[in-house]
């Protein structure tokens, strides 16, 4: 963490397995939770890192995606236990099948939130920097989700499942 880095009292006290679920209650409670957490990370960008408010919105936004619609409904993952598999899962199998018309600006503004958040939670001491740095470095790879969106347009016949077998979007978790 870096000395100008500023830990958040209310989440000090935070017990990461509030963001088990289990059921259709956890899911409801959970999404809730997330919502107080990007407030927290949109304070902390605007007030800690000089962040101006409307590109912290944007960051907010982003991540609001991929941890409310993939990790929380979609995955049912604590969102305290994200692996860098997660946003590679989501960036080059979910947000394509999902989304009407994928596209790597749309998807970057998801992957920087999703990189700042994490980094926030790393400030914050509630996930190891070297998980945080993990994901990131997933964030980063718009090369390859660039071509996996070519990819999929480009599907003819049967190609889908080839497609679909070169980045697997399998259960992590089997609840």
């Amino acid at each position: 963490m870096t000395p100008s880095a500023k830990l958040h009292p209310l989440l000090q006290g935070l017990n990461k397995k509030d963001y088990n679920l289990e059921n259709l209650d956890d899911e409801i409670r959970v999404d809730k939770l997330s919502v107080d957490l990007l407030r927290h990370l949109y304070q902390d960008l605007t007030q800690q890192r000089s962040v101006p408010p409307e590109q912290a919105g944007e960051f907010c936004q982003g991540a609001d995606y991929f941890l409310r619609e993939f990790i929380v409904a979609d995955r049912c993952e604590n969102l305290f236990a994200v692996a860098a598999l997660h946003v590679r899962q989501f960036a080059g199998h979910w947000y394509i099948i999902r989304t009407p018309e994928p596209n790597l600006t749309e998807l970057t503004k998801i992957l920087t939130g999703t990189a700042e958040f994490y980094a926030f939670l790393a400030r914050q001491r509630l996930v190891t920097e070297v998980a945080a740095n993990e994901i990131t470095s997933q964030c980063r790879e718009l090369d390859y989700y660039q071509q996996r969106i070519d990819d999929f347009w480009a599907i003819e016949d049967n190609g889908y499942i080839a497609w679909q077998q070169s980045c697997p979007l399998e259960p992590i978790n089997d609840n």
